[in-house]
């Protein structure tokens, strides 16, 4: 639940007050989710799904909240988003190494960055206006390190929206507080976090290269062809497609008695 105008006027109010004021109703939510990351979840999966829930429901129209985190060899991936797309525009940051979540995940990249007009923003010449194809006009990134030391993981925290000009001081800033409890967080749970995440990596990394090996066998069968031929067409009708690699090749392999790419891509 968000909080209101008159709630921020209220707590901003006992600031400076001697005494030990009521916790407001945004005190109480993050110190409700202090405990939570620190006592109750004990995975980094669990970290991150809980840190972009109260990202989408504390800052007014983050309509995707995604975590971009960087490995030991400088890539980039998407362990949490509430939606598809975030990590699409996720990815197309990745492709080109352009973009805030790029950004501020890097050790030495700023501790926030924006755009309040993705489409006409000259800094990101390929992701802006991908994302304003996608509808989504404004970006907050905030980093998140939870690693201080070499080889120093680090990370973001990203928040899209369908509104030109959405995020507000106010929202910086509730951005800038939920990574530091996400970077803490993490730091808290590291030792299972990075067995966790390199586990899901190679999973992942592994899963794709069998359903890749399935779909070219298919086409190998299918139109008598070599493995490198077979990579080959996927790769064209990736691009053409528009679909990720993998993605086309799970759909083949899954579906092959009724699926083919077109002739002309042989």
């Amino acid at each position: 639940m968000s909080v209101g105008e008159e709630e921020w006027a209220r707590e901003r109010a006992w600031f400076g007050r001697d005494g030990e004021p009521e916790p407001g109703p945004l005190a109480r939510q993050f110190a409700d989710l202090t405990r939570t990351l620190l006592d109750v979840t004990p995975t980094v999966g669990g970290v991150l799904k809980l840190v972009v829930g109260a990202a989408t429901a504390l800052i007014p129209d983050a309509h995707l909240v995604s975590v971009t985190l960087r490995d030991a060899d400088g890539t980039f991936h998407t362990p949490v988003g509430t939606d598809p797309i975030a990590e699409r525009l996720d990815q197309v940051q990745y492709d080109h190494g352009e973009g805030p979540c790029v950004e501020s995940a890097r050790p030495d990249g700023p501790a926030v960055g924006w755009s309040q007009d993705l489409g006409r923003d000259p800094r990101w010449p390929a992701f802006g206006p991908a994302a304003a194809r996608n509808g989504f006009h404004s970006v907050l990134a905030t980093a998140l390190l939870p690693d201080a030391r070499p080889p120093r993981l680090s990370g973001a925290l990203n928040i899209y929206s369908r509104t030109p000009g959405a995020f507000d001081a106010r929202a910086i800033d509730l951005a800038l507080l939920l990574a530091t409890h996400a970077s803490l967080a993490l730091a808290h749970t590291q030792a299972v976090a990075a067995a966790e995440l390199e586990s899901a990596h190679l999973r992942r990394a592994v899963d794709s290269r069998d359903v890749i090996g399935q779909a070219k066998g298919i086409l190998m069968q299918r139109r008598g062809i070599t493995a490198d031929e077979a990579f080959d067409v996927l790769r064209r009708a990736s691009q053409d497609l528009n679909v990720k690699l993998a993605d086309l090749a799970k759909a083949l392999a899954a579906r092959h008695t009724e699926v083919d790419l077109p002739a002309s891509e042989a």
